[in-house]
């Protein structure tokens, strides 16, 4: 059964992780639009300012202070829009934090809690919105933001990797069964690349310089409007960027491939080539971080405007041709990355001094390898 979804400007919608980044740009996009918001972080003071800035712009939002990877939590978030707005329509699970490090290098108190938030926080989100939605017989949209590294996985954020493969998985066998029954629901999957937010600066590290973003960066209002367009049409999956999409299905077509060149760039990568780590290797694990801030710090990189994938997704010709599009290039760099590469050390950092003047470093690695254009 596909569900008749409400227009934006008629839903509430519930947002966790909404105090900074992503979830923090949808909530405001979802206000402008006519949506009445439901927000929900750790980090109080920032929930109240921007259910403050929302109202006096004209809108109608309320906030609850909520550590998504405990049940409870969520039980208050879901009594908080039931008295404030009758309800809610559409549930966004958007919460998350990664980790930094080898594997053998990260605590396991550190997993456990990380899981807690990615993985858990989405579970308890998802049961949470499918028991509103039945009990009251309505239909209502559930959109779980996935990552380009829950369809392949990198070295260096391997928990947060695997945080997101079982989200990925949880979310499937929830819209298998939500359909099975015929309930009106709507399960969509959000697959961002790499978005310009604090996630570096939340993130747990244990690497020797500080966690970066290099490369192309897409702005979180790319993903915003992923998922706002979940919410009013019932849609599986979307992907944020050709990046995310061309990493998936590299991934699909030359695995080992995609593998090798991983392991060579992700480490080196992913850190600074000029600021050491601060030492603070739990950040935001543990407590909140610093909210109000929809983007990050970052080195020489390549933003992007928006994702015309996006777009393109909206729209199911447009679909058509772009992965077509894609999938023929990733079949030739397979062929061309097969017998007889070779693979070597990753160089070593560049100092500030060596480095060229940089205009735009396009070196994400394995998912921008020749990539389409996008405005």
């Amino acid at each position: 059964m596909t569900p008749k979804l409400k227009p934006l400007a008629e839903q509430t919608m519930v947002i966790t992780g909404a105090s900074s980044g992503i979830g923090l740009v949808t909530a405001r996009m979802a206000a402008k639009a006519g949506a009445a918001v439901v927000v929900a972080a750790r980090n109080g003071a920032a929930l109240e300012n921007l259910v403050h800035t929302i109202r006096e712009e004209g809108g109608r939002a309320a906030h609850v202070v909520c550590d998504v990877g405990r049940e409870a939590d969520i039980a208050r978030v879901v009594e908080t829009a039931v008295r404030e707005f009758a309800g809610f329509d559409t549930w966004v699970n958007n919460a998350g934090i990664s980790i930094f490090g080898r594997l053998w290098e990260v605590p396991m108190d550190d997993w456990h809690r990380m899981f807690d938030t990615v993985y858990w926080g989405t579970v308890h989100g998802s049961l949470a919105a499918v028991r509103h939605y039945r009990d009251r017989d309505v239909p209502g949209a559930i959109v779980n933001i996935g990552s380009f590294f829950g369809d392949k996985a990198p070295a260096v954020q391997s928990s947060y990797a695997s945080a997101k493969f079982a989200v990925h998985g949880f979310t499937g066998s929830l819209r298998q069964e939500v359909e099975s029954e015929g309930w009106p629901m709507s399960i969509s999957l959000i697959h961002p690349g790499r978005i310009d937010t604090p996630y570096n600066e939340h993130a747990g590290n244990y690497m020797p310089m500080q966690p970066v973003h290099r490369g192309m960066i897409y702005p979180p209002e790319a993903v915003a409007e992923a998922i706002l367009w979940c919410a009013a049409h019932p849609k599986r999956d979307m992907f944020v960027g050709s990046q995310a999409k061309f990493a998936a299905m590299m991934g699909a077509v030359a695995p080992r491939l995609t593998d090798r060149i991983m392991e060579v760039l992700m480490y080196t990568g992913q850190q600074s080539r000029t600021r050491k780590a601060n030492g603070d290797h739990e950040r935001a694990l543990y407590e909140a971080g610093y909210g109000g801030h929809e983007r990050g710090t970052h080195e020489p990189h390549w933003l992007r405007g928006g994702s015309l994938y996006v777009k393109a997704t909206k729209r199911p010709a447009l679909t058509a041709a772009a992965i077509l599009g894609i999938g023929t290039l990733a079949v030739a760099l397979a062929r061309r990355g097969g017998a007889g590469a070779t693979y070597g050390p990753a160089a070593p950092p560049v100092s500030e001094q060596d480095r060229p003047a940089p205009q735009a470093d396009r070196s994400f690695g394995v998912a921008e390898v020749a990539l389409p254009v996008e405005a």
